[in-house]
């Protein structure tokens, strides 16, 4: 089975260089970049249906209102990006590493986001629906009040996560160790209890 290794910032092609362009509310379906870098742009309210982004540098981009559905963004990085009320719909953030971005209203269903990277981002409120989020990077993120629902976290990084008050119902949670992440007022479903119940020692039924 092929390992994915997590993206890392690629040397800069400068054929393929896209800086300060206005991207607001353009459609991009269908589309497909590889190795481009993408600087200081707005994709406030695109429309991405089906486009694919691999191993693309995103820098100061604004996503914010954009929608995106069945796109693929694999092995890309993002930097000081914006994604206020940005929503992704089936679609592959493989490999894909998160730098100081920010995420308000942000809204992930289904898809694939395995190996992704969002190590120390303020997710809180955010919504993750029957995502795959294998070995998926989330140590010190924000997620109080988060709905991660349904979502594989088989592998997952947590330290340090904090989860109060968020919705953890029906998420694969055997690498969450409860002694190292912050949990007070999580919600889980009786299943869930008793594997993290089993992580501390207990012996269950």
């Amino acid at each position: 089975m092929a390992i994915r290794v997590r993206a890392e910032a690629q040397v800069p092609d400068e054929e393929r260089i896209v800086r300060g362009e206005d991207w607001y509310g353009r459609e991009l379906s269908g589309e497909r970049f590889v190795r481009y870098t993408f600087y200081d742009m707005d994709w406030t309210e695109v429309v991405n249906d089906g486009a694919v982004f691999d191993e693309c540098t995103f820098s100061g981009v604004k996503f914010n209102a954009s929608r995106h559905v069945n796109a693929a963004f694999t092995n890309c990085v993002f930097k000081g990006c914006g994604f206020f009320d940005a929503a992704f719909e089936q679609c592959k953030g493989v490999g894909s590493l998160f730098q100081r971005c920010t995420f308000g209203l942000f809204k992930v269903v289904g898809g694939d986001w395995s190996f992704a990277g969002l190590p120390g981002a303020d997710l809180r409120g955010a919504v993750f629906e029957g995502v795959r989020m294998r070995e998926c990077d989330l140590t010190g993120a924000r997620l109080e009040g988060a709905a991660v629902t349904g979502v594989d976290l088989s592998g997952a990084m947590l330290h340090s996560a904090r989860l109060a008050g968020a919705d953890l119902r029906g998420s694969e949670l055997s690498s969450l160790d409860p002694l190292t992440v912050r949990i007070e007022g999580a919600r889980i479903d009786l299943g869930q209890a008793a594997v993290i119940a089993a992580a501390l020692g207990f012996e269950v039924g």
